[in-house]
């Protein structure tokens, strides 16, 4: 059996470690967003460069393409996190089948324990019996 024993360092450093890689993954996110939506504010390119203002994409194409940045980023995680869920309900399954067997097992080893304790307590109170009888035959 080993005893871990944790350092008030040594989780200040795992906690820095996990910020450390959530602003890592935050930022990205960011930048694919910004470059995934870049194209939207770009000129066409071919076209001559006008004076007219950029229209700004609507709510809804910035949405979706969120939705789907996200997706994407998100769907492989996803798949492995059911897997391993998937994985841990088989695994519920065969440890409370498992826990079922033994239960089962122990109640067999108790019977036989007690039957094998009936059957010693007989043959002790018989052989007392016999005992008796053949010493109040010696006797007489």
């Amino acid at each position: 059996m080993t005893v871990t024993i944790r350092t008030e360092k040594t989780e200040a450093t795992e906690v820095d470690s996990n910020l450390a890689a959530v602003s890592e993954v935050e930022a990205g996110i960011r930048d694919f967003v910004r470059n995934d939506v870049a194209y939207l504010r770009r000129p066409a390119s071919g076209m001559s460069v006008s004076t007219e203002p950029v229209p700004e994409p609507s709510p809804e194409v910035t949405v979706s393409n969120v939705n789907s940045l996200i997706q994407r980023v998100a769907g492989v995680s996803i798949a492995e996190i059911q897997n391993l869920i998937t994985e841990l309900e088989s695994l519920r399954e065969l440890l409370h089948a498992e826990g079922q067997r033994v239960q089962r097992e122990i109640s067999g080893y108790a019977q036989l324990s007690q039957a094998a304790m009936k059957s010693t307590r007989m043959i002790a109170d018989n052989v007392a019996l016999w005992k008796g009888k053949a010493d109040g035959l010696r006797n007489s």
